[in-house]
């Protein structure tokens, strides 16, 4: 792929265009981010596959901004007493410095509040038997103790366009998804706490287990394949810069119960494997725990 500056997005060959960093949480409403484009063909067996023909729209990521510290100033230093002055002035002079010197004592700032607790979701789900009921923003990956959340802290619910876009618009992509038993689906994306990565979580909702991870078997993509460690149903994908100033990226493709679940990781230069094997774990086991 060709880079077009240090740490820049990559331009697809065929896909949609890129499109802005969304706001972080609290900010305009986000821009969809449109991971790749994909292909659609028939597999062995009558299933549909769904291919990927081009890699991720990436986006730079970098550590937020420190937060100024304050403070606090001291006082000046009192002006000097000439030897020559008078009885007065210099009494004068001495209680001008022991008030200068009151005044330069140090004061203790008054302690930083500490950030108010996040507001509890109210977003609720179950799962029995690999069957997944209530709001799917649920069974989302928890965003990791100071992670930043893009959009809503809940994630978002996916329209039928979204997830059209999603897989690059393809002719007819709903209605292969309907062919699976799909239900519906969820996003959300967010910045880890160091600011050295970007992960979005994607979640298809099916109609049962075996249409979900057979969804799951079929969806690839035109990239290196890597290894996924910790999650028996994986399988990934890894785009490697050709600079390491540039941005790579990984995804995660795999499924629990009636959830096909699909992970991207943009980070700066070579992608370690070993983040998004650790995030397809935790995904997989959240998934069968319902929390």
């Amino acid at each position: 792929m060709a880079e077009g500056g240090p740490y820049a997005p990559a331009p697809a060959p065929v896909g949609p265009e890129a499109v802005p960093a969304p706001a972080p949480d609290g900010g305009a409403a986000p821009a969809r981010k449109l991971p790749r484009a994909v292909g659609v063909a028939l597999a062995t067996a009558g299933l549909l596959a769904v291919t990927a023909t081009s890699a991720a729209v990436t986006v730079a990521v970098g550590k937020p901004d420190a937060r100024p510290a304050v403070v606090a100033g001291a006082a000046g230093a009192s002006p000097g007493v000439s030897p020559s002055a008078s009885p007065s002035a210099s009494a004068s002079a001495s209680a001008t410095a022991a008030a200068a010197a009151a005044s330069a004592t140090p004061t203790v700032a008054p302690t930083t509040a500490p950030p108010a607790p996040k507001p509890a979701s109210t977003v609720k789900g179950s799962v029995s038997g690999g069957k997944h009921d209530g709001d799917l923003r649920y069974f989302l990956l928890p965003i990791p103790d100071g992670g930043e959340s893009y959009g809503p802290a809940d994630g978002m619910t996916m329209t039928d366009d979204e997830v059209a876009a999603n897989f690059g618009n393809q002719d007819g992509i709903m209605r292969i998804l309907g062919s699976y038993g799909y239900k519906d689906a969820a996003s959300r994306t967010y910045r880890t706490a160091d600011g050295k990565a970007e992960v979005t979580v994607t979640l298809l909702h099916f109609g049962s287990t075996g249409q979900a991870g057979d969804f799951a078997r079929n969806y690839t993509m035109k990239l290196d394949p890597i290894a996924i460690d910790g999650d028996p149903n994986a399988h990934g994908y890894v785009h490697k810069p050709k600079q390491q100033a540039y941005t790579g990226s990984m995804t995660g493709i795999s499924s629990q119960g009636d959830v096909q679940y699909t992970i991207d990781v943009d980070v700066k230069g070579t992608p370690d494997k070993a983040l998004l094997s650790e995030l397809m774990k935790r995904q997989r086991e959240w998934l069968s725990s319902g929390g």
